[in-house]
C-alpha cells in the first residue's frame, strides 16, 4: 500500500527518486501517465494492467470514455528505477504536471501521485478548506 507525503527534487537529467519505501514495490518495473488535477499517476505494472483493462473495455462510442482512455493510454511510460531508486522522468509528463525542480510524491493507497510541489501546496489547502463538504458529500457514498 501506498501513503504518505514525500518531498524529493528532479535533478539535472530529469531524474526522481522514489521513497526507499517504495523502491521494492517497483522494482519490478512501473508506468508513469497523465493523472488528474495537474499531477502524473505512478502505478506497479500488475495496478496497471487492471487499470489498462478496465479502460480498454469502455464503450468506444463515448466520446468521454475515448478522451480518457487516450489521457491515460497514450500519455503511459514505462519506468525502471536504477540502482539508487531512480527513474527518467519524461519531459512531456514533467511539462503536462508543470514539475521543474521540486516535486511531491503522495500515496494513495493503489497509486503514486507525482505533483510540482507549488501546484500540490494549492490544491491541498484548497482541499482542506472544503474537507467537512467533502465529507459529508462521501457520507451519502456510504464512506
Amino acid at each position: 500500500m501506498f501513503i504518505g507525503e514525500y518531498k524529493h527534487s528532479i535533478d539535472q537529467k530529469g531524474r526522481l527518486s522514489v521513497p526507499i519505501k517504495f523502491q521494492s514495490r517497483l522494482k519490478k518495473g512501473a508506468v508513469v501517465t497523465r493523472g488528474l488535477d495537474n499531477s502524473l499517476f505512478l502505478y506497479t505494472k500488475e495496478e496497471w494492467q487492471k487499470l489498462a483493462h478496465k479502460l480498454a473495455e469502455l464503450p468506444m462510442s463515448q466520446a468521454n470514455t475515448r478522451a480518457f482512455a487516450r489521457l491515460m493510454l497514450a500519455g503511459a511510460m514505462d519506468i525502471s528505477l536504477d540502482k539508487q531508486g531512480r527513474f527518467v522522468l519524461p519531459d512531456y509528463l514533467r511539462k503536462f504536471a508543470g514539475i521543474s525542480k521540486k516535486v511531491v510524491i503522495a500515496g494513495l493507497f493503489n497509486r503514486l501521485e507525482l505533483w510540482s510541489e507549488e501546484t500540490w501546496e494549492k490544491y491541498k489547502q484548497a482541499t482542506e478548506k472544503d474537507a467537512n463538504q467533502i465529507a459529508e458529500k462521501l457520507s451519502e457514498l456510504g464512506v
